[in-house]
């Protein structure tokens, strides 16, 4: 049985604007287990975004906790917060979040540079990593060079390559057509079956809640349904 990577106790969120408060989750209690293939959906306004902040150590919960790999996120803050998202955490962004000036080679090992890692290593990781999510040849290429599904591949790409704990994925297909979208959920769902890599979505797509292995809905702050397909 896999572990716990990720466990969400008890999270309640609560925003104030002008005087108004707005419960964006309710005691949310979940937990994620390595090598998972999890879509977290719902409608607008259910907190399937607020969850995924908290889950990445983006925002804080009101109340509650959340615990990654054993350590308690909820209560880092500053550089020891930033460390452990770097070192731990893969980020998937639905505008794609590369950085412009760099190259595809860069975009992917900018990560690896952070954390210390030799050039060699950084090589042979970034070669075999474009192999498998499908840019071979492109990486000296501009963001700008190319299209939307490929930026996605090299966000992917970077979000993988550091070998975190969990990889967070906020509307990933949010940009791309259908067609292009579904080809990079697939590849997404072979990375999952072959190195065994924890995904969690949030999302309102379908075609993200139809590959899930698992689909948890939220709803108005609160877990309406959570169910594991085989």
């Amino acid at each position: 049985m896999h572990e716990d990577v990720l466990k969400v106790q008890d999270v309640s969120r609560i925003y104030s604007t002008d005087g108004l408060k707005v419960n964006a989750l309710r005691s949310v209690s979940l937990s994620i287990k390595g090598s998972e293939f999890t879509a977290i959906a719902g409608p607008s306004g259910s907190g399937k975004t607020t969850l995924l902040n908290i889950m990445s150590g983006l925002d804080t919960p009101t109340s509650g906790s959340v615990m990654l790999g054993g350590k308690p996120i909820n209560t880092m803050k500053g550089s020891e917060l930033s460390d452990f998202r770097r070192d731990h955490i893969g980020f998937i962004f639905q505008s794609y979040n590369l950085i412009p000036v760099l190259s595809v080679k860069e975009n992917i090992e900018y990560i690896m540079l952070l954390q210390g890692i030799g050039e060699g290593e950084r090589r042979t990781r970034v070669a075999s990593i474009l192999k498998q999510v499908g840019i071979e040849g492109m990486e000296d290429r501009l963001p700008r060079q190319l299209s939307g599904g490929q930026q996605q591949r090299v966000a992917v790409a970077r979000a993988m390559v550091s070998n975190p704990d969990i990889i967070l994925a906020d509307e990933p297909t949010a940009n791309l057509d259908s067609a292009t979208g579904a080809s990079l959920l697939d590849m997404m769902r072979e990375l999952n079956e072959a190195r065994g890599m924890t995904f969690v979505f949030s999302t309102h797509d379908t075609m993200i809640m139809d590959r899930a292995r698992r689909l948890v809905i939220l709803k108005d702050g609160k877990v309406a349904k959570d169910e594991v397909r085989k």
